[in-house]
């Protein structure tokens, strides 16, 4: 490659780099009956990989909360979430873990003078900040070009906005042929198949290996510690789209 061939590459978060095990649940808690004013019963389901304000109208209508009332009061949730969480940055410390790998794959990408890293995660922005800098991570990806729940909450249109971000950034127009995304569940490989990269599935989280592959992954990887597999994988599938 030139240094002009760049690739952006767009990292999961939840169950990819890092897990926060029940944090996020409680938060959802906190958050509400903070605002509904009586404790959840049903609570979103873990690992699936959905956008935070999908998760939250979900929360909402599995708790009774009326259809007509829904619109209204997710934007007040979304809004009260991260303050919620960033409550929890001890716990986050000291109850989360990196998942096996992450660091050294995450500094093999960063180390690559023609890889863009960055996120594209169900997260809002806030609280994916604050995960990556709870565990130190910020500092080998490209937050300001990501995409996030806030930005849009249909996951596959953050990989367009990830790539308006990062060309307006570095000057170069990323597309499905030099985009790649690296995840462990069903929604990251939808996300890259309906909104344009190639995806690189970890099975790290509560989805298989097989069923990762099934579902339309172009490589599945062991998890993340073979590095050079990574680095390999990720030129491979640009490579095969270009």
């Amino acid at each position: 490659m030139t240094g002009t061939e760049r690739i952006l590459v767009l990292w999961d978060i939840d169950r990819t780099l890092l897990y926060v095990g029940d944090i996020d649940r409680q938060v959802y808690r906190e958050t509400f009956a903070e605002i509904i004013g009586r404790p959840a019963e049903r609570l979103p389901a873990r690992g699936t990989g959905v956008t935070m304000p999908l998760a939250i109208r979900s929360l909402l209508l599995d708790n009774g909360v009326p259809e007509s009332d829904v619109p209204h009061v997710v934007p007040r949730m979304v809004d009260l979430l991260p303050h919620r969480l960033a409550a929890h940055s001890t716990d986050l410390r000291e109850q989360g873990i990196l998942m096996p790998g992450a660091i050294a794959a995450l500094k093999a990408v960063h180390a690559q003078l023609d890889f863009v890293p960055t996120v594209v995660t169900g997260n809002l922005k806030s609280n994916a900040l604050l995960k990556l800098e709870a565990f130190n991570l910020h500092g080998f990806l490209d937050t300001e070009i990501g995409g996030y729940s806030s930005d849009d909450d249909h996951r596959p249109a953050l990989v367009a906005v990830a790539q308006r971000r990062a060309q307006a950034k570095y000057g170069t127009a990323f597309t499905r042929s030099n985009t790649v995304i690296i995840g462990d569940s069903l929604e990251d490989v939808r996300t890259g198949l309906e909104g344009g990269a190639p995806v690189i599935g970890v099975p790290s989280g509560k989805i298989s290996a097989d069923e990762l592959a099934s579902a339309g992954a172009d490589v599945v990887l062991e998890s993340l510690e073979g590095v050079p597999r990574l680095l390999d994988a990720i030129t491979a599938v640009t490579l095969e789209r270009a």
